[in-house]
């Protein structure tokens, strides 16, 4: 389970969605969220499906690597449609004891499943297709306006690049204390709820050693190579908008032009 979360992984690529400046791609991902809240009607969410599948077809990601992303918050989308389907008020439809189950109740635990697949999968693909320091710089510029107020946008932008970029790095660390934990004989897949939390304390002591002690090497190897924040830095690669940006945000301005569309007169 652990090897299906794939948050923060970065797949290199030289695709269009690979291409576009990293500014574009966030604020497509703000559109493409706000579009998927605003949408009501079915038309809307087949508008919006069909979006993503020209994207990840587009990017070359591969609907098998979002598929597994998709795993580890299985349950969290069928609890989500329990809720939505026995605690809506409308027609019932079928009923036992205190249970009942309502037709409106059934298409909104339908349409918030559609949603939180179509949100997580399309979230997820701006990780997948732009790499931790595009987001970094990407993220720096968007916000760079505050900086009027002094608010620490290269830090704030820095904290979220390096949370990104250790979830992977955790995630494997987990998988090998689990591992060498079961190798000594710990039973961690049977028994109950309390049961087998009490048999995660011998992962989460040394995961979270194992956090600080990179947390500390990183800070020490950024102090040893002089870095004191954003004051001061070039760049690399300077970001720069080209005609596919401006195209894809076209695009992205006319994808939610036409959900508001669909939903005033649908």
């Amino acid at each position: 389970m652990l090897r299906d979360i794939t948050l923060g992984q970065f797949f290199p690529g030289n695709t269009v969605v690979h291409r576009l400046d990293p500014r574009t791609k966030l604020l497509l991902t703000l559109v493409y969220i706000v579009a998927l809240f605003l949408a009501q009607s079915w038309a809307a969410y087949i508008l919006m499906t069909a979006l993503l599948v020209s994207i990840i077809a587009a990017s070359k990601v591969g609907a098998k690597t979002l598929l597994k992303s998709l795993k580890p918050i299985a349950l969290v989308i069928l609890f989500t449609a329990i809720l939505n389907m026995f605690f809506t008020r409308g027609e019932v439809i079928f009923q036992f004891w205190i249970i009942k189950i309502t037709r409106e109740g059934l298409l909104v635990a339908v349409k918030m499943c559609v949603r939180l697949i179509l949100l997580i999968s399309g979230t997820f693909l701006l990780t997948y297709t732009t790499s931790p320091i595009a987001l970094t710089d990407g993220i720096e510029r968007l916000l760079s306006p505050l900086k009027k107020i002094r608010f620490p946008i290269h830090e704030l932008a820095m904290i979220m690049a390096l949370a990104l970029r250790f979830v992977p790095t955790l995630i494997e660390e987990t998988d090998k204390i689990i591992s060498a934990q079961k190798a000594r004989g710990a039973d961690m897949d049977t028994g109950n709820i309390l049961k087998r939390a009490k048999a995660l304390i011998p992962v989460l002591v040394p995961l979270f050693i194992s956090a600080f002690r990179r947390a500390d090497d990183l800070a020490e190897a950024m102090e040893s190579r002089c870095y004191h924040g954003g004051q001061g830095r070039t760049r690399m690669k300077v970001l720069g908008m080209k005609r596919r940006d401006y195209t894809a945000l076209i695009l992205g301005a006319a994808a939610i032009s036409a959900v508001v569309m669909i939903n005033r007169f649908l």
